[in-house]
């Protein structure tokens, strides 16, 4: 199985502190936050991860280099503007080949439960989900016996971690381009499942959640 790893965003919400470092690179309990993914990948056995970049590409291109130090294969899906997740993807759908992959918001936090990311043969897509947090208590998605609905209560919120068919973006020209749509209407379809993940999670979005997420780890609530 081959992992994309986003990191092509911007990164507004946090700056100051993304002026001069890119978002993927902040620290979090003592080392950058995309590490955490390459870890766990190297971990799980995935030795082939595609990461998207565009802001500051070259300071994480440095600073992650070719994956040596994780044992992985990194593939770098240069951006000059970012596409946006669906047209990120399709770019770099050369490196992630004809098998479903591992899609994974380089800006969320987790312990890896890869149990729970199983995608049935029939399925475009498998969406993990978690409780709604504080920021996002509206959450996103519906999920009845495993198949995950749009437009029905009550909902939980995507985690920004699946697992996703190459079928799903076919026919879709390269460009900016979201994900959502096509989720959606792979939902209308009834080819969506998904699981839901109890775990500690974070959407490190903003400099108040990378401090509450940095105190947590080194107190060991996480």
């Amino acid at each position: 199985m081959k992992a994309m790893i986003l990191a092509a965003g911007l990164g507004t919400r946090m700056r100051p502190l993304t002026d001069h470092t890119p978002k993927p690179l902040l620290p979090v309990a003592g080392k950058p936050l995309i590490v955490w993914h390459l870890e766990a990948l190297a971990d799980r056995g995935i030795t082939d991860v595609v990461i998207n970049v565009s802001h500051r590409r070259e300071t994480l291109i440095q600073a992650l280099g070719q994956g040596e130090a994780w044992g992985l294969n990194i593939h770098w899906s240069v951006e000059e503007q970012p596409l946006e997740t669906a047209g990120g993807v399709i770019q770099a759908l050369p490196w992630l080949g004809t098998e479903p992959f591992l899609l994974i918001n380089g800006d969320v936090w987790w312990r890896p439960d890869w149990s729970l990311l199983q995608m049935r043969a029939q399925d475009l897509a498998h969406l993990l989900l978690v409780d709604n947090p504080l920021h996002h208590a509206q959450g996103d998605f519906t999920m009845i016996e495993g198949r995950v609905h749009e437009d029905q209560s009550p909902r939980l919120t995507f985690s920004g971690i699946s697992m996703l068919s190459p079928d799903l973006f076919r026919g879709i020209n390269p460009g900016v381009y979201p994900l959502a749509p096509l989720l959606r209407q792979a939902m209308q379809a009834g080819r969506v499942s998904g699981s839901y993940y109890p775990g500690p999670w974070v959407d490190v979005g903003t400099p108040q959640r990378l401090q509450a997420l940095d105190q947590a780890l080194h107190s060991g609530l996480f």
